[in-house]
């Protein structure tokens, strides 16, 4: 796993911004997951992808978000975000969805993908 500049040692809940100075979030709930970083702030979501991901890095503001899934699977889950006008890709029996909305994680990041959900769903519902 690749360790980004500002973690601190702890693979939760962050306190600190993202690195991307474009990026000015006060983070409510921040997970680092195997295939990037999901920051969740009042009015956006942040996917930060690593270097070797093939997609970008990702701002969601909260009023383009439709709804968020989150699926635990026996080995990997995943949380993904549905956007106005983004098509997010559909899981199979032995897949999971793989799209630019789309994070996975083992099980000991299900606490953190649980909690971005959650507010995740008070933000689109404050909004709604």
């Amino acid at each position: 796993m690749v360790k980004l500049p500002w973690q601190n040692g702890e693979e939760s809940e962050q306190t600190e911004s993202p690195v991307d100075s474009d990026v000015e979030v006060d983070p409510l709930v921040q997970c680092t997951f195997q295939d990037g970083t999901l920051v969740v702030g009042e009015d956006l979501v942040y996917i930060q992808r690593p270097s070797r991901s093939k997609f970008e890095d990702k701002r969601i503001e909260m009023e383009q978000v439709e709804s968020v899934t989150y699926v635990e699977r026996l080995v990997i889950s995943y949380i993904q975000i549905g956007q106005v006008g983004f098509e997010t890709s559909d899981p199979s029996f032995l897949t999971t969805p793989v799209d630019e909305n789309t994070l996975h994680f083992g099980r000991g990041k299900r606490d953190c993908a649980k909690r971005a959900r959650d507010a995740i769903q008070k933000s689109v519902r404050a909004d709604g």
